[in-house]
């Protein structure tokens, strides 16, 4: 066959082999070092810091473990979190991930290097971003080729859907899961391939550990047996399938009820019903086949009907029964709010509040997936040519994980893996095509091209030919049946590989001219791909909420470090046991850098209580009031953006305090009388309840001064603020940031001559109150 370019013949095949292997691991090594080195912006550009909001509480709980030990960690009361209730930690929390930093934390010290718990913290992720990639490439591999593996490690090691969630400093549970993900998911193919117990120990292990770092586990925990089912339904079951999803299940299992925050879910939840479900499924086939195999035909037939009725009413009345006595628990809403986008509005508003669970805009898909989002049905219909069980496990994870995605922001974090994995089988098959040195042989082409009537076939051929076709048709009609999804599916593969072996001879690209075009444009593509993901790295994801920056008209950069002044304000001018209120987003961060009693945090885990937080801040100064002083709040903090225009404040947020402080209160919060004729608005027609709740009075309290007498405006809203701006008689000004983000107010104390604060700060200005008539006396009637 001729060849559009020479390679060197005279090598051996060990050397060939052993070189490739030695790229192989050079290149692994790469993309490793790539993909922590571009997950480091953000402690270039600002310093080593924790992000955002939860990895807070996350860091604080890891400084315990490290300071004290694992025990005291695990039965570690709060007594400042949701005072005045506290929080048990040890039994309300995933310990995977501090688990992981402390073991590193005391490995680094047992080897003499003293490296701060801190700085631990801040780089776990991008440490695990390079196993990642590992776990990828040992996932692709099993799918196609080491070629394919090694693009889905680079994909996965810079594209921006996983970095938004694993740039340094950003300390959370997912910094590890995406590993653990990509492991198990590994592990089990390995597992059904091989039939290996061992494997899927090796699944059943790291699906625990899953368990123990993310909630996001029932991803796994429905994925696998969806998997199962499948295949079942296709007519592939084997030994091997039995094998694998046996010993994940059993050890997997037993294992993660062993972590405190999930206990007996799995046996006692209806999220993890599917899992026990296809785990019964199996037994009952692999019990039918072990009967099959030792009756008659007529028996089995007849046995297996009144098995699987008898079976199947069991265990559907069982689960009804178990449901309907209350152990077996029904779906959250949660997962209510995963199927219909306005449940959690409607009946869980304090799900909804949050940015990441609304449902994904589509510029979204390009800003994390860039040109992967293209490859990516590529690689997915590419799966169906040879249908491997792997392949059927990828098909099932795109369809699913991309419906997800497109239902929460949060779960494109679940989509990307795939993506990357579909978008390199696919790639891969293109540059393997176009790689090829081999040309197709002209001369083949025109020989093998004559008709079926030809002289060329012969008679030997011919018979040859009817006696394969005659034992194909007689081995079709043997094989068990498979159902009509398992027909279907033989069908289409069948037709697929008669396809492919029919244009076999036909396939290859001649010359170099083709060639470079399409490999130049390849290269092309994964060079912008490279600049995108670095691009949108350095610039939307490695920016930690606490410390914000912005860029003057000269291009010198500014940094606005307001949270952490107001934080450290808090820290050294208050007493320790000061309960400072604010709104949840904000309650690790202050209990984190401020060390400071809350009263609600980023954990929601009590409704009413956070409601109550929003009744406060919704209603007028005297009626919230009552409750500041009843839940023994010293200082209320508020973020208000309306000067530099920072939108992530608390005016943009107000509304779903009403909502939340709805749900519970009703007859005294009414979303719509905060609203004027529809219309949210922070300026003089501002509704009447808008402007007398605590919270308009706090952000707008003096910000007319700002101003010098000129028409005052909110950067955020656009709107122009009345001149004459809010008083206050509850609260007084503790401590106002630098740029007006961060704004402290101390709650006074009562009038040491029992009146009303606002009669006493009346009679305090100088305001006398108005004397009113004395009553007329009537007049007696004379006689």
């Amino acid at each position: 066959m001729p060849a559009a370019y020479p390679l060197p013949s005279d090598l051996s095949p060990a050397t060939v082999t052993n070189t490739a292997s030695l790229l192989r691991i050079i290149a692994l090594a790469l993309i490793s070092g790539a993909a922590i080195a571009s997950r480091l912006f953000a402690v270039i550009n600002f310093e080593s810091i924790i992000h955002e909001f939860d990895p807070w509480f996350n860091y604080r709980a890891t400084k315990v473990l490290a300071s004290q030990g694992f025990y005291e960690f695990w039965n570690w009361f709060d007594p400042t979190a949701w005072y005045p209730l506290g929080r048990v930690v040890g039994g309300t929390i995933y310990p995977g991930l501090m688990a992981t930093s402390g073991v590193i934390y005391n490995l680094l010290h047992a080897l003499n290097l003293p490296v701060d718990i801190r700085n631990i913290c801040v780089l776990l992720a991008p440490g695990f971003s390079a196993l990642t990639a590992w776990a990828t490439y040992m996932f692709t591999k099993e799918l196609k080729d080491e070629s394919a593996g090694l693009l889905a490690a680079a994909f996965i090691g810079i594209v921006p859907g996983y970095i938004s969630r694993s740039v340094a400093g950003s300390y959370d549970n997912e910094a590890i899961a995406i590993f653990l993900l990509m492991f198990t998911f590994f592990a089990w193919i390995k597992a059904l391939k091989q039939g290996s117990a061992f494997w899927g120990t090796i699944a059943a292990v790291f699906y625990f550990y899953m368990v123990a770092a993310w909630g996001g586990y029932a991803f796994i925990t429905n994925m696998i047996p969806l998997h199962a089912l499948v295949l079942l339904l296709m007519g592939r079951f084997t030994g091997r399938l039995y094998v694998a999803y046996s010993s994940w299940y059993a050890i997997g299992t037993l294992s993660s009820m062993q972590v405190p925050f999930v206990g007996f879910q799995p046996v006692r939840t209806s999220e993890h019903m599917a899992a026990l479900g296809v785990f019964g499924l199996l037994q009952i086939v692999a019990f039918a086949q072990l009967v099959r195999a030792h009756v008659s035909s007529k028996q089995f037939q007849e046995l297996l009907f009144a098995a699987v009725i008898s079976v199947g009413l069991i265990g559907f009345f069982g689960i009804v029964g178990l449901t309907y006595k209350g152990w077996i628990a029904p779906w959250t809403g949660r997962f209510y709010s995963l199927w219909d986008t306005g449940y959690a509005k409607k009946y869980i508003p304090i799900i909804a509040s949050v940015s990441e669970h609304q449902p994904t805009a589509w510029p979204s898909f390009f800003m994390d997936l860039h040109f992967l989002i293209f490859l990516f049905p590529a690689g997915v219909v590419m799966c169906f040519r040879t249908l491997r069980d792997e392949h059927v496990f990828v098909i099932i994870y795109a369809v699913v994980a991309s419906y997800f995605a497109g239902v929460m922001v949060r779960l494109m974090l679940t989509l990307t893996p795939v993506v990357c994995v579909s978008a390199a089988v696919a790639l891969s098959s293109l540059m393997d095509a176009y790689l090829d040195p081999s040309e197709p042989n002209v001369e083949d082409d025109k020989n093998g091209s004559s008709t079926p009537h030809s002289t060329g076939t012969t008679p030997s051929t011919a018979l040859a030919t009817s006696k394969k076709t005659k034992k194909n048709k007689e081995k079709e009609a043997s094989a068990p049946a498979g159902g009509v999804l398992g027909e279907l599916v033989s069908n289409v593969t069948s037709s697929a590989v008669a396809a492919k072996s029919a244009t076999t001879a036909e396939r290859g690209v001649f010359g170099m001219d083709t060639r470079l075009i399409v490999l130049l444009n390849s290269l092309g593509l994964l060079l912008f791909f490279v600049v995108h993901c670095t691009w949108v790295t350095s610039n939307a994801y490695s920016s930690p909420s606490v410390v914000l920056s912005s860029t003057s008209p000269d291009g010198s950069k500014n940094i606005i470090d307001d949270f952490r002044e107001a934080y450290h304000w808090l820290r050294q001018n208050t007493a320790e046991d000061a309960v400072v209120m604010s709104w949840w987003d904000y309650g690790y961060q202050i209990a984190g850098m401020a060390d400071r009693p809350t009263l609600v945090d980023n954990n929601t885990w009590n409704n009413t209580h956070i409601a109550t937080v929003g009744k406060a801040m919704s209603s007028p100064e005297d009626i919230a009031y009552p409750i500041l002083r009843k839940h023994d709040v010293s200082y209320v903090l508020i973020i208000f953006g309306g000067l530099i225009g920072y939108s992530g404040d608390d005016i943009n947020k107000f509304l779903w305090m009403v909502r939340i402080a709805q749900g519970v209160w009703p007859d005294e919060i009414q979303e719509p009388n905060y609203f004027n004729r529809g219309e949210y608005r922070v300026d003089s027609e501002a509704a009447p309840a808008m402007r007398d709740s605590l919270m308009y009075k706090m952000s707008y309290y003096r910000f007319a001064e700002l101003f010098g007498g000129q028409q005052p405006v909110d950067r955020v809203r656009g709107q122009h603020v009345p001149i004459q701006g809010p008083t206050l008689d509850y609260l007084e000004e503790a401590y106002t940031s630098e740029n007006w983000i961060v704004r402290i107010y101390e709650v006074k104390k009562d009038d040491v001559l029992g009146r009303d604060l606002k009669i006493a700060n009346a009679f305090d200005q100088g305001k006398k109150r108005k004397r009113t008539k004395p009553m007329s006396r009537r007049k007696s009637i004379s006689a």
